[in-house]
């Protein structure tokens, strides 16, 4: 199903050919982002990814966002705290027009003194803007406390006094330290031939040099905090977690497992019980952050300020309960079944399939394919779930964040012996 070439210097090229469908997905992906950022540079990656878009020595940056639209195609970056990608999605009659557009934003893009100071402007105010999301900001927040100073918890955006700082010459020094070939996979999935997408992009993707394998910063050791954060805001939102587990980790799909069950959707415990038993919350649920050494499993619910103390004791006590008893098979059956099924159902997409291809080559350095993944999660026991359990949630290793009105503090540990985790 997938074709994989590397070229002269480094660069991975991944495709995957789909036959029946007219689209297709061209996606540059670059393995830097947030954590390889030192001190100084501080939201530079997302920086560039918008200063990709300002203009070329081939198109104004009105050109750049009319060259797609203008045959209903798509054009778009994203930042991450290990990755960028730039990426298009088009009829595949289009593709040779998003290969030239994405190239010219790669390899052409002017990084204008006089647009960097105006895009200074604009990231100044999304950063603004998200500081005005409490619901989305108190992760950012948590993660920078947990991971004690160490990149890797460092806002993506970065602060407004990091980004008044950017100068071209820092942009460019990180471009050429960080956008290396040996570091760049170009996927593209949809109506395409492998060798077609190769010869088109060998010429300048092939031969061009900067910098070297990327180096990350070590692992991060991680903190236990206890924090309790005051702000103007109607709700109290609550999030607790613990350490979590690398991509290579050999739990990683009990991970997926557990997180599922836990706050993973609907049909969650945390969702069953906080929303719909108690009508607590609106929003409830966990997540898994995962990253090449290490990674962090959280809850976060937002509630009223009165609610906060029952919020935080049901969350305990559901984790104390699945911790002493497990989870039953049935749960076992039926998210194997839920997470097998979102996953196919996620490939009817090319951009889905196409983003696939390139995070799993960039992080692993292979496709991790869906039959793969599967197989994996199937041999996933109700052993490895309770297994997995004790190793993360112990109460010792529980941080906890809140950020709303209330200047009340939660005492961590003496709610943990009212759930009775002290026994």
């Amino acid at each position: 199903m997938y074709q994989k070439t590397v070229l002269p210097n480094g660069v991975r090229i991944i495709t995957e050919e789909i036959e029946h469908v007219r689209s297709a997905a061209f996606g540059l992906w670059v393995g830097a982002g947030s954590r390889d950022e030192r001190e100084g540079y501080e939201g530079i990656s997302h920086f560039i990814e918008h200063m990709f878009f300002k203009g070329t020595e081939h198109r104004s940056a009105r050109a750049l966002a009319e060259s797609l639209e203008a045959v209903g195609g798509q054009l778009n970056a994203f930042t991450t705290k290990e990755y960028t990608c730039y990426y298009a999605k088009i009829l595949d009659e289009d593709l040779d027009l998003a290969i030239d557009v994405l190239s010219d934003m790669f390899f052409c893009s002017l990084f204008d003194e006089k647009e960097i100071e105006k895009e200074k402007n604009v990231v100044i105010e999304e950063i603004k803007m998200y500081e005005d999301s409490p619901d989305e900001l108190i992760h950012d927040i948590f993660s920078e406390y947990v991971w004690n100073d160490h990149p890797l918890g460092k806002p993506i955006l970065g602060t407004e006094e990091s980004i008044r700082a950017l100068s071209r010459e820092k942009i460019m020094t990180f471009l050429s330290e960080h956008y290396a070939p040996d570091n760049v996979v170009i996927a593209v999935a949809g109506k395409i031939k492998h060798d077609d997408i190769v010869a088109k992009l060998s010429a300048q993707f092939g031969t061009f040099k900067r910098g070297g394998r990327r180096v990350l910063e070590e692992t991060p050791s991680g903190q236990t905090i206890e924090r309790y954060q005051k702000k103007d805001t109607e709700q109290m939102h609550i999030i607790m977690g613990v350490p979590g587990l690398g991509q290579d980790d050999d739990d990683i799909y009990a991970m997926h497992i557990f997180n599922n069950i836990l706050g993973g959707g609907l049909s969650s415990r945390l969702f069953q019980e906080i929303r719909e038993q108690r009508g607590l919350a609106y929003s409830v649920y966990s997540y898994h952050s995962t990253y090449v050494d290490t990674g962090l499993f959280a809850i976060y619910a937002g509630t009223s300020p009165n609610n906060t103390k029952e919020v935080i004791e049901c969350i305990l006590q559901e984790l104390k309960d699945i911790k002493q008893k497990g989870i039953t098979a049935e749960e076992l059956e039926r998210t194997k079944a839920q997470v097998k099924g979102g996953l196919y159902l996620g490939l009817e997409s090319v951009s889905s399939r196409m983003s696939r291809l390139g995070k799993t080559e960039l992080t692993y350095n292979r496709v991790l394919s869906p039959e793969e993944v599967v197989e994996k999660l199937e041999k996933v026991t109700l052993a490895d779930v309770l297994r997995l359990i004790g190793r993360l949630w112990q109460k010792d290793k529980i941080s906890i964040m809140t950020l709303g009105p209330s200047g009340q503090e939660i005492v961590l540990s003496d709610l943990l012996k009212q759930t009775g985790w002290e026994e």
